[in-house]
């Protein structure tokens, strides 16, 4: 049997894989070029098989290598949670609970959340983490976070867990110069011939904000698309196009030259917790509870409690409404 790949050797590949480009994968090492493709080629040789297709313009991973992509990324994040974990027990901390969020997380349950489990658990270091558009599932689905407040919709899966915390209108963000900023409220009826920034995320979450099911046979424009909430708000700025966000959104990201407004007849955006539950974690479970106790005191302004029967798992490619 050969032996298994050094992990340092699948960093350089993983770099290589979402960067899909030599040049910037070395840049993101920090280490030279030609060195990168020397141990790339190693580890295709060690391992048998290509892992990349290459030409002149462009780097492609083989099937093979989206599969190992999908591996070596998994153990990455345990080896980087393994060191981690030593070093905690080291300076008398039981462990980190690694929070996983987009945007403006829970709104104003988050830091209600925080303090109240950080007080059952003096000894457990909670980091929050923040992603982008890509994983819905804010790296739930890689390990490497432990829990997470995520906006569903989201793929059923076997090993998550997702209940919905409290729902919240969606409104339209645009520029103060569009005529729509001028505007009480709007209908998704009319927006349909307007540019929208589309997030750059799997379809069912992308299609959830570009609110595709309201739309019948028209289709969306897309004016640009964006990985980020920063991103979006630039693109809505330099008018690209506009977008639909949760209400919440307006307290948090609310800057000159942006206007937030009411939409009508469009389904709510939940705001959930999820989790894996193929992991026996004291901690998560605390802190999942911790946040649905809060949540049922309705601490957020213009959202409303999720009733329990709307949070089983086998509804979650649907949208609480």
């Amino acid at each position: 049997m050969p032996e298994p790949p050094e992990l340092r050797s699948l960093r350089y590949f993983v770099a290589v894989a979402e960067e899909l480009h030599f040049g910037r994968a070395a840049a993101r090492l920090h280490i030279a070029q030609p060195s990168l493709s020397v141990q790339i080629r190693k580890l295709e040789h060690s391992l048998g098989t290509r892992l990349f297709e290459r030409t002149s313009r462009s780097v492609e991973l083989t099937d093979v290598g989206a599969v190992l992509l999908e591996e070596a990324t998994r153990l990455l994040v345990g080896a980087d949670r393994l060191v981690a974990a030593t070093r905690e027990a080291a300076r008398g901390l039981r462990g980190t609970l690694v929070v996983g969020f987009q945007g403006n997380a829970a709104a104003e349950l988050t830091p209600k959340v925080l303090t109240a489990f950080q007080a059952r658990h003096p000894r457990v270091q909670v980091e929050m983490r923040s992603h982008d558009f890509a994983d819905p599932t804010v790296g739930l689905a890689n390990g490497s976070v432990d829990v997470a407040f995520v906006r569903p919709p989201l793929l059923v899966q076997d090993w998550l867990d997702v209940e919905t915390l409290f729902v919240e209108p969606r409104v339209l963000v645009t520029s103060t110069d569009s005529p729509l900023a001028a505007r009480s409220e709007v209908s998704v009826e009319d927006v349909l011939d307007v540019p929208f920034v589309a997030r750059r995320a799997p379809s069912a979450w992308r299609d959830f904000w570009l609110a595709t099911s309201s739309r019948g046979s028209h289709a969306v424009r897309v004016g640009a698309e964006v990985a980020g909430v920063d991103e979006c708000f630039e693109a809505i700025l330099s008018g690209r196009g506009v977008a639909f966000t949760q209400a919440s959104t307006q307290r948090y990201y609310d800057r000159p030259g942006l206007a937030f407004i009411p939409v009508t007849g469009l389904p709510s955006s939940p705001l959930a917790i999820a989790w894996r539950n193929d992991l026996d974690s004291e901690p998560v479970a605390d802190f999942v509870e911790t946040a649905r106790m809060l949540a049922a005191l309705d601490v957020v302004p213009m959202a409303s409690p999720a009733r329990q029967e709307a949070v089983a798992p086998a509804t979650l490619a649907a949208v609480p409404s």
